[in-house]
């Protein structure tokens, strides 16, 4: 059954009273400072007041106050912290912009602005709508499965999902006596986003009512049918089951058991689908009556087991152990059906005290145990996160478990991002996409008229990385003709295969006389750049596989030879050895590590190395170091209590260490860089330069003010030809840059 809105604590004259609720609250979670939960309350209040007096924008006994503190006492029943409910009570007051997020920031900190940021980035879900076009809700099954992707991916922070759980908890209580075109609006939403993401965040009674509420508005028939037949049973039911639980109890206690016996209410979305799923009808739905039994230990469960199969007759292929084989959001617990007493049908669920924890709250349940040292959470909450990130997966049922890990590897892999077109679809991406790679994605036309981009409204750049919850719109020219730098690796403007396989296509459509010109013209200020002068064309072609030069030219015009790839033939036949970025060269220089072990210790040479025993790192975890006195260096995982500890205590002995093999050899190379002199020139290029992770061994500018030139000597360690190529394009991409290639001695 759906559950009861709580009473709050009110006044005479029907206000709420904030100091018997907020003493409500401290009962619930703890509040580490009362007069900033106050302050919030307070402030909330008198936002709302002022917007009531200004266009009487809330109804009689409805306003974004009472919303605030009714996702506050969501909350709270989740043992969420003090940051997360100031955030709640006075999140609508930001999202109706009666206040800045600035101003809440000042008042309240970051981490409160930082979550109400949070929730407003996920509320793009349901602001992109178009009443003559639909919404993202009303699209495919495909579009719902990258909506409710694109929402996680939203997530950096679980207490933010906790807090739009929470909304949209209050939303769906609150639509009862709205208009029927928003109650079913509300409630799709709800029952196909926000139900399953608190099934697989694990909270139990979260999903049971977003699940009962929205399925009341869209199938109230079906709902009505059933919620009449269970008040007919209802006082029967109670009676058999109390009867039930006495002689559990007395079994429990003659074996020394010490469990804790309750009815178990059954869900009417829960029942409507079961009965869909197998066929029957609602007589034959076991778990209607239902008992669960709470005990101390997981040994307890079995032994409890066995006392229930002893008493009745189980019925065959009717026992789950979801302890032994936990579901895929974490849920454990032991499920049978047993023919009871007078010949009935029931259920019974069996488990721990902490597995319920976790079955009712999921990733919340680590706050209780948090007290009043944040530094506790540290550990479990980051834990839980890499959980959420790991195992999402949207079909309430993958049947298969070797389907899911094949399928968790490829979401690993592949990382994507989730953006909006402008009619508000979903399109998925691999992170770093560009608006090239989005409007190949979108349609090939679109892609080969693409002139520009507009995300969220406001011009950006072609080699812009799309990030999940952006809305991008292509702007698009008459005459279809992509350009020759977006097959060019090393400006950005293509990193999906799609997109590049459509703009080479495009290419070899064209004749082969202008793909020679732009081939030439490709390849010489690539060899330019690279200072590779006096070649053999003819030669080099036969290196790559054409038989003349002007076949090379043609083929990398149309797109199928890469420039960097004949500029790495090309360096190898005709540069002396001594010049070459090749991986045997004398000159690379190895970052030092302890090459006895699988770990990596940047910077310090041979040093001995031991896995800390308090949690036992594996490869792949997130680690650090900790130099000892004589043991050498202690690896810990990154969210290890002990080292979060000695982090705080000792940074100065943390060092950083990571999983692997052989490093890559890196070499130095002398780069020159011609440029017309502005202000913020060199800080532009020393962003150039650590965003692509190359060390600076040296930097020299000697600048001409009669005409106002710069020329900078930079000496830099790279790992191969193509680094240094991508590395030279983009700075050449600078504003202000004349030209920018390698230097010979």
């Amino acid at each position: 059954m759906v559950k009861v809105r709580e009473d709050y604590a009110m006044t005479g004259d029907g206000e709420v009273d904030i100091e018997r609720w907020l003493r409500q609250i401290a009962s619930q979670t703890y509040l580490e400072d009362e007069d900033q939960f106050r302050k919030a309350c307070t402030k909330a209040a008198e936002i709302d007041l002022q917007a009531f007096r200004e266009d009487r924008l809330w109804a009689p006994g409805s306003s974004s106050f009472r919303i605030g503190i009714e996702m506050a006492q969501v909350l709270a029943e989740l043992h969420l912290d003090q940051a997360s409910l100031v955030a709640a009570i006075l999140y609508r007051a930001v999202r109706e912009e009666r206040v800045a997020l600035e101003v809440i920031r000042k008042e309240f900190g970051d981490e409160v602005a930082g979550l109400i940021n949070g929730v407003q980035q996920m509320a793009a879900i349901s602001s992109i709508h178009h009443p003559l076009k639909g919404n993202v809700l009303g699209q495919s099954e495909g579009q719902l499965d990258n909506v409710r992707k694109m929402l996680v991916t939203m997530i950096d922070d679980v207490r933010v999902a906790l807090i739009k759980l929470a909304e949209r908890t209050c939303a769906i209580r609150g639509v009862k006596n709205a208009p029927e075109e928003k109650r079913m609006r509300v409630a799709r939403e709800v029952f196909d986003i926000y139900a399953p993401l608190a099934h697989r965040l694990g909270i139990g009674h979260i999903k049971w009512e977003l699940e009962d509420l929205s399925f009341r508005y869209l199938h109230e028939s079906a709902y009505k049918k059933i919620a009449k037949l269970l008040d007919e049973k209802r006082l029967d039911r109670d009676g058999y089951i109390k009867r039930v639980i006495e002689t559990l109890q007395t079994e429990l206690k003659e074996y020394g058991i010490k469990g804790e016996l309750s009815g178990r209410a059954k869900h009417i979305y829960s029942i409507w689908r079961k009965m869909r799923r197998k066929g029957i009808d609602f007589s034959q739905v076991y778990d209607i009556r239902a008992v669960r039994i709470l005990v101390p230990q997981v040994r307890d469960c079995y032994a409890a087991l066995g006392i229930v199969h002893t008493l009745w007759r189980h019925i065959p292929n009717e026992f789950d152990d979801y302890i032994a084989n936990p579901k895929e959001n974490g849920y454990q617990s032991l499920h049978t059906a047993v023919i009871g007493p007078e010949g009935k049908v029931m259920e019974v669920q069996i488990r721990t005290h902490k597995m319920h924890e976790e079955a009712e709250l999921g990733v919340c349940a680590h706050w209780l145990y948090k007290g009043t040292d944040k530094s506790n959470k540290s550990s479990g909450y980051d834990a839980k996160i890499n959980w959420l990130r790991q195992v999402l997966e949207w079909q309430e049922d993958l049947g298969d478990l070797s389907g899911l890990a094949d399928h968790l590897k490829t979401d690993m892999a592949s990382d994507r991002v989730y953006v909006f077109t402008p009619e508000g679809h979903v399109v998925d991406l691999p992170q770093g996409a560009t608006p090239v790679d989005f409007a190949y994605r979108v349609h090939t036309e679109i892609g080969h008229s693409c002139r520009g981009a507009r995300v969220n409204n406001r011009i950006v750049p072609l080699t812009y990385p799309l990030k999940t919850g952006d809305q991008v719109f292509v702007l698009t020219s008459n005459n279809p003709a992509p350009s020759r730098d977006w097959l060019n690796p090393s400006l950005g403007y293509v990193q999906t295969s799609r997109a590049r396989a459509k703009v080479t296509h495009w290419f070899k459509q064209q004749d082969r006389g202008r793909n020679i010109v732009d081939g030439r013209a490709i390849l010489e200020d690539e060899f330019k750049r690279l200072s590779l002068y006096d070649l053999d064309l003819n030669e080099l072609a036969r290196k790559v596989n054409y038989p003349e030069a002007e076949d090379m030219f043609a083929a990398i015009g149309a797109g199928d030879l890469r420039p960097t790839h004949v500029a790495n033939v090309a360096q190898q036949m005709f540069e002396p050895k001594s010049e070459q970025l090749d991986l045997k060269l004398s000159t690379q220089r190895r970052k030092p590590y302890d090459t006895e072990s699988d770990i990596q210790i940047l910077g310090v040479g041979k040093l001995k190395t031991q896995v800390a025993k308090c949690c036992k790192p594996l490869p792949g975890d997130a680690i650090g170091g900790y130099i000892t006195v004589g043991r050498g260096v202690t690896v810990h995982r990154q969210d290890c209590l002990t080292f979060l500890n000695l982090q705080e205590m000792e940074p100065n002995r943390i060092i950083e260490v990571s999983w692997g093999g052989q490093p890559a050899a890196v070499y130095p190379v002398d780069v020159e860089i011609e440029a017309y002199d502005r202000s913020g020139l060199l800080r532009d290029i020393t962003q150039v330069l650590s965003s692509s992770k190359s060390d600076v061994l040296a930097l020299n500018t000697l600048t001409n003010k009669d005409e106002n030139t710069a020329t900078m000597t930079v000496t830099l360690e790279i790992s191969s030809l193509e680094q240094l190529a991508r590395l030279l394009a983009q700075i050449r991409n600078l504003p202000n840059v004349i030209d920018v290639r390698r230097k010979r001695g």
